[in-house]
């Protein structure tokens, strides 16, 4: 289904967004308080969802938090009026996909979009290929489409995005990616500036499958260049 869950106080801004988003061809829902925004989110189907940050009842970043908590994977592109540095790394460590801080123009709203709707296509299509994908190494074991991960038979607990940079680097073992690299690839924006957003990911990766996140058998640091998953070799 295509339709798109727009959770805004501002009438105005959330009518313009719904026009605009018709004219590529999706229905809209729009939720005007986080509280039933946040249940829409829950229960809907959605393939983007756009979050404002400051909302009555529950705010943007908790609506967040909770819909990654769940599980739910739904592309989600965070609405600000600030443009403090603090505000966007908070979006990128809690799961958010994308931000856009207001005032914006329709045409920079609609080309994000449409990034976010190509990288979660291309995502889809390789997991089609792909899947009965598995990998398994040294008691780490990675089902990829049915994004299940566990550690000597233990079940991890891991955010879509850890489970995005895992699976990434676990399929391209030994190879090593820099910061920007890992953003582009596995938040499928260019978020320059905030390359520290991989390294928090990179410790909660290591220390929910690591024995040791000083001496980590899975997730190296290749030092002064980035990050590499090792080499079966």
């Amino acid at each position: 289904m295509n339709k798109i869950l727009i959770i805004e106080d501002d009438k105005d801004i959330s009518d313009l967004l719904s026009i605009h988003l018709l004219d590529l061809g999706f229905e809209c829902d729009k939720a005007y308080n986080g509280k039933e925004g946040l249940l829409m989110a829950l229960n809907g189907t959605y393939k983007v969802i756009i979050l404002d940050i400051k909302l009555p009842e529950m705010d943007g970043f908790e609506i967040c938090r909770k819909i990654r908590m769940e599980k739910i994977d739904t592309p989600i592109m965070m609405l600000t009026s600030k443009s403090e540095e603090i505000d966007r790394v908070l979006g990128l460590e809690i799961g958010a996909d994308d931000y856009i801080t207001k005032p914006f123009s329709i045409r920079e709203f609609i080309a994000r979009v449409k990034v976010i709707l190509r990288r979660e296509q291309t995502l889809r299509s390789r997991i089609e290929e792909d899947e009965e994908e598995i990998i398994n190494i040294n008691g780490l074991y990675i089902h990829v489409s049915k994004r299940i991960v566990k550690i000597h038979d233990r079940d991890v607990e891991l955010s879509p995005k850890e489970f995005d940079l895992l699976v990434f680097l676990a399929s391209n073992p030994g190879k090593t990616y820099n910061r920007m690299q890992l953003l582009n690839q596995v938040w499928g924006i260019n978020f320059e500036g905030f390359e520290h957003t991989v390294n928090s990911h990179i410790n909660r990766l290591r220390s929910k499958i690591e024995k040791n996140m000083n001496d980590p058998e899975f997730i190296l640091t290749t030092w002064g260049v980035g990050y590499k998953f090792k080499d079966e070799a």
